[in-house]
């Protein structure tokens, strides 16, 4: 668990699916240690231009890959359409992710996210998971990953994927659990209104 504030940064990218950036958005920016906002989070895309979500929701980016300067400590890479079909032949994208972990402490993916990861050689020969509609194409498209089903979320340490959409939130009041504690991990999921028996059974908030 870590005393000092923390930075986040999330990508985003043409076609991401919005809960999955969204939930760990909104679970990291309101987790409190002493009482203060813990997580300084921001979000990134390529070119630092609008990017446009699933379903048509128009988001503007903090920075682009050029003007962004410095470390995060932690990186969320989400998923979607735009994730699996489009960024993972994006040699840029994937260059990127391969320098941002380097760099980082924690570097996460919700949903299809991990396909990028997994494209970006950070999962061989590590456990993850993604969206269970794309189970099977993960475990065929990369035998190096030890594919795990019927989870929320793995942690592999430095690196956490989750399942698919809402399960980033799971994954991120694990990661403030892990990070701050388990009792901001409640708080924050008090102040959400977020099912704390559900979320103790599924992120061990205990």
């Amino acid at each position: 668990m870590s005393n000092q504030q923390q930075t986040v940064l999330i990508f985003l990218f043409n076609e991401v699916e919005v809960l999955d950036f969204a939930g760990p958005f909104e679970v990291l920016s309101l987790a409190q240690k002493n009482n203060q906002p813990f997580f300084n989070v921001r979000t990134i895309s390529e070119t630092g231009e609008a990017i446009r979500a699933r379903n048509g929701l128009t988001v503007l980016p903090d920075y682009s890959f050029d003007t962004w300067k410095g470390d995060a400590d932690l990186v969320i890479i989400p998923g979607g359409y735009g994730a699996r079909e489009i960024e993972i032949h994006n040699q840029k994208v994937l260059t990127w992710i391969q320098e941002v972990y380097e760099r980082t402490n924690i570097l996460a993916s919700v949903c299809t996210g991990a396909f990028l990861l997994s494209e970006a050689g950070l999962l061989n020969g590590k456990a993850a998971t993604t969206h269970w509609a794309s189970l099977d194409r993960f475990e065929v498209d990369y035998p190096e990953v030890r594919v795990k089903r019927d989870v929320k979320f793995v942690d592999e340490g430095g690196i956490v994927t989750s399942a698919g959409i809402s399960a980033g939130i799971n994954m991120a009041f694990h990661l403030v659990k892990k990070i701050i504690g388990v009792e901001s991990a409640r708080e924050t999921a008090k102040r959400m209104e977020y099912d704390i028996l559900l979320l103790t059974k599924k992120a061990n908030l205990q």
